[in-house]
């Protein structure tokens, strides 16, 4: 005899959802009570009609949420008898132990920032969600329909992307000083996408590309990937040292130097008009191209020194995106250059991605017109000033200097005293839960260099940390 439940218990009105939809409303209770061993595996459950009763809910309204459990693998539906609990559960394993580290390198920083297992964040490469992705932004992306306008697009779109976000993307740039046409702007997903086909397009194996030390660990991988030789320039707090530019372009004769400009990361510092003005009198000398990345434009003044305003994008590629200002989940960012490097860069992207997401880029194209993310943008960079100096004071009283004059991003370079292996260090503090990114993992070549992390300015107020390097940290 087939036994089926009685427990479904209370009647759920549209007054008692709390802003749930009706099927969710159903569903949760279902799953909470199977989670709550009080529907078997194997019993079934009540029939639509029944449960429409039950529920106080159309008989349509519950076939949606019985279709929702089976499709979650919670239910099972044998057609003639009815819906059963389904008697196979997934296997859960155990979540890894952040205590156990084996490495602290470029690919552990990596997973660390995705998969979240450290509960003081120190050194994430991201702010908080609810700096960018809680309730404020939750509202504001809900897309704003006009008339005549169709909110999401029918097909694969235009290779660059969006056309109506490329030309607003060329208005802001031409408020940076940065003057391009919407044809020289191709989107992408984010940076690190735009960084990916650069790559693709211009590295060759065994080529020696120059970048920051310190600099986009990211970046560094990528470029291993395409078997190209790194070679570190120095990081002053103005900017790259050019004196070491200048020797190193021509004793390697390198072609590319990715750089960060503004709000650097991992340093946070800014180059100075004079270092930017001497940087391109020095590509034009060596023949260099500049793949300068501005992930927190959006948030510094736009008459911030660019090297891309003073150039025209002769030799300068520029890199932008929304997901630093925006949301991480929002994979939307650009490239500006000049017209035949952004049509090969085109053909880059079709060939390995078809195109970017024309969805995404409706939404971030209505939150720019709609105002709601100049509004967003304003909020952010109070929180930036906020954080800023309260992460000077934690990190003063602890002694730990910061690196140059930080402004506008997420990030500080604090430098740690010496004869540390910032190294062990992170492993340590990841046997305590806390994630700290080791200047190890930005340096570029295997050179030795002073000890040293970044900081994310979100967290370096926790008072976890504070007690780390206190005891801990004092230690090595």
């Amino acid at each position: 005899m087939v036994r089926t439940s009685q427990t479904m218990g209370t009647v759920y009105s549209p007054n008692r959802i709390n802003g749930r939809s009706r099927v969710e409303a159903i569903y949760e209770a279902i799953v909470g009570r199977i989670d709550r061993g009080l529907i078997r595996p194997g019993e079934r459950l009540p029939s639509i009609r029944s449960a429409a009763q039950t529920f106080g809910v159309s008989k349509n309204t519950t076939v949606e949420a019985y279709d929702r459990l089976v499709a979650a693998g919670r239910v099972e539906s044998r057609p003639g008898s009815g819906f059963y609990v389904s008697q196979h559960r997934p296997k859960r394993g155990e979540p890894p132990s952040p205590a156990k580290v084996e490495a602290v390198d470029i690919i552990w920083l990596l997973r660390e920032q995705l998969e979240k297992r450290y509960e003081v964040r120190i050194g994430d490469g991201r702010p908080p969600a609810a700096w960018m992705e809680g309730p404020e932004m939750a509202r504001a992306l809900r897309p704003v329909a006009r008339p005549g306008q169709r909110i999401l697009p029918e097909s694969y779109g235009p290779p660059a992307g969006l056309p109506a976000l490329r030309e607003r993307i060329a208005l802001t740039l031409a408020e940076r000083s940065i003057n391009v046409t919407p044809e020289q702007v191709l989107l992408t997903h984010g940076a690190n996408d735009a960084l990916d086909m650069i790559v693709r397009h211009f590295v060759e194996p065994g080529e020696t590309v120059l970048v920051d030390n310190p600099g986009y660990y990211p970046l560094f991988g990528k470029l291993h990937l395409a078997k190209a030789k790194l070679a570190g320039v120095r990081r002053n707090p103005d900017g790259p040292d050019l004196d070491e530019l200048a020797q190193r372009a021509a004793a390697t004769g390198a072609r590319l130097f990715f750089t960060q400009s503004l709000a650097h990361n991992p340093t946070g510092c800014s180059i100075t008009l004079p270092v930017a003005y001497r940087l391109m009198q020095i590509a034009g000398t060596h023949n260099l191209r500049i793949v300068d990345t501005d992930p927190f434009a959006d948030v510094l003044p736009a008459t911030s020194p660019r090297p891309a305003a003073l150039d025209q994008l002769d030799r300068v590629i520029y890199v932008g995106t929304f997901a630093k200002t925006l949301s991480a989940s929002l994979r939307c960012g650009y490239i500006a250059a000049d017209p035949d490097t952004v049509s090969a860069l085109a053909d880059v992207k079709m060939i390995t991605r078809t195109n970017s997401s024309g969805y995404i880029e409706q939404i971030v194209y209505d939150l720019i017109t709609s105002g709601r993310y100049r509004n967003h943008l304003k909020r952010l960079v109070d929180r930036i000033e906020v954080a800023t100096r309260t992460a000077h004071d934690s990190l003063s009283r602890l002694r730990l200097p910061v690196f140059g004059q930080p402004a506008g991003g997420f990030y500080m370079w604090c430098m740690l005293p010496a004869g540390i292996d910032d190294k062990e260090l992170s492993r340590t503090a990841a046997e305590h839960g806390i994630l700290l990114a080791p200047g190890t993992a930005f340096n570029p070549e295997a050179i030795a260099a002073p000890p040293a992390m970044r900081i994310n300015i979100a967290y370096a107020n926790d008072d976890r940390f504070a007690r780390f390097m206190r005891t801990v940290g004092a230690t090595f």
